[in-house]
This record gives C-alpha cells, structure tokens and sequence, in this order.
C-alpha cells in the first residue's frame, strides 16, 4: 500500500479520543481489516453505530466490498488499497497511516464480537439521549398548533427507542441508573397558568354540579400549591354534597391548613370570586399544562440517564421506562379528558369447565378406608 503522508494531510490519529469508545472503535476496525471474515461475527451494527464520520467510512467500506481471499490478503495490501479508496469518498480525511494504526492497536481480532457488542451499547445511548432530547425540544416548541399531540408522537418515538434497546439488550434486574436526578428547570413563567387556574377555580365554586364531569383532573395538575389544595377543597365538599360557595370553600381551607402560613382570608374570597367560561375547558388547559410539564421533565431525566457513560444499557431501559410510566398516566387522564381514549376491549367470558364425573366409586373407596 504504497503511499507517502503529506505534512498537510489530517492525522486522524492525533485527534483526542472524546470517549472510550473510540478506542473499543479502533480496535473493531482493526481486528477486520486484519481478518475480514470476521465481519460474520459482527451483528448489530451498521455505518451509523460509530461515533466518528471516519469510523462509519470504514465500516461501510469493510462490510459492502467482497471479502479477499485469505491467502492473498496475507501476501498484499490490494484489499486494503480498496477499503481505503471507498472509505476516502466519505471522509476525506483517512490516510494508510490511520489504517496501520488501527491494525496495530487491536489487541485480539477474534475479540471482534465482544467490541461490537461495545460498539452497539455506546450507539444504543447515544440514540435515547438523541431522543429524549427531541421530546424536550418539542415541549418548548411554541409553533405547534397541536402541542399536546405532537408531543406524544415524539414520546411514543422515545418509547420505540426504549423497547428496541430492550429486545437487544434484556434487562438482567430493575437496577435504576446510578445517575442523580436532573435540577430543576429554570422557573417558568406562570402568569398565565396562574390566571386561568384562578378563573378554574372561581367558576367552580359558581358552578358546582360541573366538578364530577373533571373527576380527571388532579390537584397535582396545578401549578401553585395554594390552587391546588382549594381544588382538593371544592371536589371534597361536592363529593360530601355539602354546599359549595366561597365562603364554605374558605371554611374547608381553614380545615385543611392552607391559612397556616399567614394568607388573609379575604385574597382566598377574592380569588374565588370572578367565575367565568366554564370547568370544563380551564381544567383541560391546567391538564394540558400537567402534561407537557411532565413530558419535559421525563426528557429531561432520560437525557441526564443517556448522557452518563457509566449507565449501562439495561440500567438505561429500566430508568427510562419508570420515567415513561408518569407521561403515560397523565396521557390516560387526558385522553379521558378529550374523548380520546381507545375503546376498552371486553374480556371474553371465562369459559366453564366440566366437573368430575358423580360416580359411587368415590365414596365406596373412603367407606373401605373407614373400616380399615
């Protein structure tokens, strides 16, 4: 493989490695450029499994052109000069330098498995940090016309990634990943999550008979602690059947501590006061809010997971999927909430086996017992 480096040509070599995998990478591509038909011992794998445009050059150029015949590529660099050609019309930046390194830092060719099954691992995070931070993205995307939708097709996607990683990777035990939970996001602005909680809140308390038809809406749904405890106020006084005004609202809340930290009873009264629109529509838009706040931070944990090395891919499954199960409890609620739940199926009515047959054989054989 004549050929002579340019002091202006790329040293690929010379590039700090960003992971380890880089080197598991090398040491891959090493062990098929010595023995190419161990390319039948790779599974898993493709192009985009590497981390580096040079890496995937290689191994596409490694996998599609025919294997040379044992014997002659022990004698000559011919199939060598072929995968270097096509990888370079990649990546431009591979030199025959960069091909004598890799040979030379591979420890052991029949190894080539256990460094691919590396390979799949490090390509199989990249692609759940790749997602979840998709979905938070989209969370933040103020151009949707249909937010709440559009963010569970990408939840869903991130799901798909999950189960794919799981069907190559089983989960061996519910370890959680050993990464810390992710700080919390800056503090939104709630200006208006607030002004429609409190018109929820007053038009309930004009509009009882209203709170059963959003029997989906949870306390935890609203943002300020102090809304969501007068909403645990309306729906136990209109489960109670017990009258609902301002003023008996202000009497539970009393009973349920929300005066403790000082708050003046007329602001409660006063927040209570202005009805307007109906429960139905500001307990779906405080839903909405729960749902993409939770679809956030989901993201945000799952990315946090994905992007720490030390988790292995079956931590990875079980955290991700603990963190999925939140986003699909609020998604059960809101389906509900809008009429888009899927049909329950019926269960099929168990089907009744036939007894033991009525035969005097029975109680002739426990008689012959008793006068043993």
């Amino acid at each position: 493989m004549p050929h002579t480096p340019q002091p202006d040509e790329d040293d690929l070599d010379a590039i700090a490695p960003p992971q380890p995998v880089f080197h598991v990478e090398q040491a891959l591509l090493g062990a098929l450029l010595l023995d190419p038909h161990r390319v039948d011992d790779v599974i898993g794998i493709a192009a985009d499994s590497f981390s580096t445009a040079a890496h995937a050059a290689l191994f596409a150029a490694i996998t599609t052109l025919p294997r040379p015949d044992p014997a002659e590529h022990a004698k000559n660099t011919q199939w060598l000069d072929h995968v270097l050609a096509t990888a370079r019309e990649q990546a431009r930046g591979l030199t025959a330098s960069y091909l004598h390194t890799l040979v030379q830092v591979c420890p052991w060719p029949r190894h080539a498995p256990a460094y691919a099954r590396m390979v799949e691992a490090e390509h199989a995070r990249r692609r759940l940090q790749t997602a979840a931070e998709r979905l938070v993205q989209t969370v933040h995307d103020a151009t949707l016309p249909y937010p709440v939708q559009t963010v569970l097709t990408e939840a869903d996607a991130l799901a798909a990634v999950v189960d794919d990683i799981a069907a190559r990777f089983p989960p061996r035990a519910g370890v959680l990943p050993r990464t810390a939970a992710p700080p919390p996001p800056a503090a939104p602005d709630h200006t208006e999550a607030v002004e429609e909680e409190q018109l929820l809140l007053a038009t309930a308390t004009a509009c009882p008979a209203d709170i059963e038809a959003v029997r989906w809406l949870l306390p935890d749904d609203l943002t300020l602690p102090l809304h969501a405890g007068l909403w645990q106020c309306l729906t136990a006084l209109a489960r109670r059947g017990e009258p609902v005004d301002p003023v008996t609202v202000l009497w539970e809340a009393q009973q349920r501590g929300l005066l403790d930290d000082g708050r003046e009873p007329g602001e409660v009264l006063r927040l209570l006061a202005e009805p307007a629109g109906s429960v139905e529509h500001w307990g779906e838009r405080a839903l909405q809010r729960s749902l993409l706040a939770m679809a956030d931070h989901t993201g945000r944990r799952i990315t946090v997971y994905a992007g720490d090395p030390a988790n292995t891919p079956f931590q990875l499954v079980v955290g991700a999927r603990r963190a999925l199960a939140d986003i699909s409890a609020v998604r059960t609620r809101w389906q509900y909430a809008t009429g888009t739940a899927p049909p329950q199926r019926r269960r099929p009515a168990p089907t009744i086996r036939a007894g033991p047959p009525t035969t005097t054989a029975a109680p002739a054989a426990r008689s012959t017992r008793a006068t043993r």
